[in-house]
């Protein structure tokens, strides 16, 4: 019971940390993103109505849709919008077009949540620095290069990892919490009376009343949730009674003390609202306020980055981005990995943001809108999942979605009108992004049914050959193919130029599917095929490592015997994982015209038709 205690304690100060952090930061930027602006006028009854916005914001879509609704919905444990994805396509495997919708739907999401990637880190950062100006307005003009040289040295420890830091995330984060809470605290003592705006009445009045200005202010109020999908996506590497005791334990009351306290600090200085979270710092805790800020949100673009990583690595296992460079920095957790490639383009992204923009106010008009449309696919890949998956009926599924997609629909259409003020940014990375993932699986697919037209039969092949086989030599040779039951050109290469078999051949597959996980006793799917010969069919979730060596050795005591120093991997050029969906428009069928070309069928080597079988009994010559 005490060993279940502790762990619970650590996981939640984990999440604390790691899923908290972007959420946690909002304070800075989100309350002074309504005010600031000059288009609220600063009145009692906007106060308390923005307050009131703020509170039932978090309340519906943070403690209601994702805590009790969407965390339901894990993939063996598993969260994250892939994760959701494959739940939603599984639950309409029997309607081909709907999954395909939906696959569609939730690749573009994946390229937002890249996005997202590149704006948060820039957004955060700048925000936390901004803190300098109100210490000396003399520091305005290095706002940008000191939060660029932030960035820089964050993306550059990228390569270590965050095993021998991510210790220190969680109390960092809890002493954050803790100081933004207690900012807020003391001027709520000073005008208790803003705590009236936890009623929604206000909320309601307020956008009725001002029902135009109410409407544009949602998308500076949907500011305080961004950083939810973290509850999600990280959900499991925590669990979900962790980051459960973490929102409503800490998060929640500290966030809210915040704003409340902004609130009425606003209301007894107006002036104030230019900046709320720092100007009700007492001056001499300014300095340290701006380290801990900047530190908090170095925490949360870090949470966001890793986040980006797992996602590129399962984007990459489902066949919708090329194979990278993926280092491993953990020798105890799988999931703390590092892609060079990954990163060092999301710090151009970040760079590139940051000098376009200059400061977190230009930033925040491209950061709700990304946000805000990946929380509307979230919720319509939600429907499928309970009406399909789960099978509830249609017209609980409506109305347990329904509402949250109204929200999630006019959070986003009020961040819309910032389309043409800076909301085109995530909005063409996401589409650029999106051609690309799309365009490399459809070429994969196009390739692979080309290579499978051009096939020969295995089986038949083997047989043929051993009719007057080649010379035996030690060993065993493992050849990677895209379809079973096909003969790869890396054999035909080898029997033409060595004019050698090895004594044992294992022609090997890889099979990715739609769920996070598959054991080792689900790994191997094996057909002998006589000769010392075996066809294996290696099945991995999106989430799982690839390490073709290891799972190899399960061949151990099935006729096969391995050993490292006797056996050859042999990679042909027909090596294609097969992924899901096929089609392609014209224009980017000429795209991979040049792949066909080098995609040769296997029957050139031997000089016959393609689509050939080889009669049994036959003769090859070598």
């Amino acid at each position: 019971m005490s060993s279940k205690k502790s762990s619970l304690a650590a996981l939640t100060l984990g999440a604390i940390g790691v899923v908290y952090g972007d959420i946690g930061t909002s304070p800075l930027y989100a309350f002074k993103e309504v005010f600031g602006g000059g288009h609220v006028p600063i009145t009692t009854d906007n106060v308390l109505g923005v307050l009131s916005l703020f509170f039932w914001t978090l309340t519906v879509v943070v403690s209601i849709k994702y805590v009790a609704l969407i965390m339901r919905a894990d993939n063996a444990g598993e969260g994250g919008l892939m994760a959701l994805l494959a739940l939603a396509s599984q639950s309409v495997k029997d309607q081909p077009r709907l999954r395909r919708g939906l696959l569609i739907l939730g690749v573009f999401g994946v390229a937002l949540f890249f996005g997202d990637g590149i704006i948060t880190p820039a957004m955060s950062v700048l925000s936390a620095v901004e803190g300098l100006e109100i210490i000396t307005p003399a520091a305005k003009p290095y706002v940008v290069p000191i939060s660029l040289l932030v960035l820089f040295a964050l993306f550059a420890v990228q390569k270590r990892g965050t095993a021998d830091i991510g210790k220190f995330f969680g109390p960092i984060t809890v002493f954050w919490f803790l100081a933004i809470a207690a900012t807020g605290l003391v001027q709520i003592v000073q005008n208790p009376s803003v705590l009236v705006a936890v009623s929604p009445w206000y909320a309601l009045r307020f956008a009725a009343e001002h029902y135009g200005i109410a409407f544009i202010t949602l998308g500076a109020v949907f500011l305080c949730v961004t950083g939810a999908e973290a509850l999600y996506a990280d959900m499991g590497h925590f669990g979900k009674r962790p980051i459960q005791l973490a929102w409503f334990g800490l998060v929640m009351p500290s966030l809210m003390l915040n704003y409340f306290g902004q609130g009425a600090l606003v209301l007894a200085n107006p002036k104030a609202a230019s900046n709320p979270f720092y100007l009700m710092t007492p001056e001499w805790a300014l300095i340290p306020m701006v380290i801990l800020a900047t530190l908090a949100t170095v925490i949360a673009s870090q949470a966001l980055i890793s986040g980006a990583f797992s996602a590129a690595k399962q984007t990459i296992q489902l066949g919708f981005l090329p194979r990278l460079t993926i280092r491993h920095t953990s020798v105890r957790e799988t999931g703390q990995i590092y892609i060079p490639a990954v990163n060092w383009t999301l710090l151009a992204g970040v760079v590139l943001a940051v000098l376009m923009f200059g400061s977190s106010s230009a930033l925040a008009a491209a950061y709700g809108i990304s946000v805000s449309l990946l929380m509307v696919i979230t919720t319509a890949l939600t429907f499928f999942v309970i009406r399909y998956g789960w099978g509830y009926p249609l017209w609980l599924c409506i109305a347990a979605t329904g509402s949250f997609f109204v929200v999630d629909i006019a959070f986003f259409a009020s961040n819309a009108l910032k389309i043409a003020h800076g909301g085109w940014f995530p909005l063409v990375m996401a589409g650029a992004l999106y051609i690309l993932m799309t365009t490399w699986k459809d070429g994969r697919q196009l390739l692979n049914d080309k290579l499978h037209a051009d096939a020969i039969d295995l089986p038949s092949f083997l047989d043929a050959v051993f009719v007057s086989p080649p010379v035996r030599v030690a060993g065993t040779a493992v050849f990677l193919t895209a379809e079973p039951g096909s003969v790869p050109n890396a054999l035909l290469h080898n029997l033409k130029h060595n004019k050698v078999l090895h004594q044992q051949n294992l022609f090997v597959t890889v099979r990715y599917h739609e769920v996070p996980w598959i054991g080792l006793e689900k790994r191997l799917e094996i057909h002998a095929l006589g000769h010392d010969s075996w066809q294996l069919t290696v099945h991995y979730g999106f989430k799982n490592d690839l390490d073709l060596p290891k799972a190899l050795q399960l061949m151990r005591g099935r006729g096969c015997e391995l050993e490292a120093m006797t056996t050859s991997y042999f990679l042909s050029r027909d090596t294609v994982v097969p992924s899901i969906g096929s089609g392609m428009m014209p224009w980017r069928e000429k795209l991979f015209a040049q792949m066909h070309h080098n995609a040769s069928g296997a029957a050139d080597f031997l000089n016959l038709p393609n689509n050939s079988v080889v009669e049994l009994g036959s003769k090859i010559e070598i």
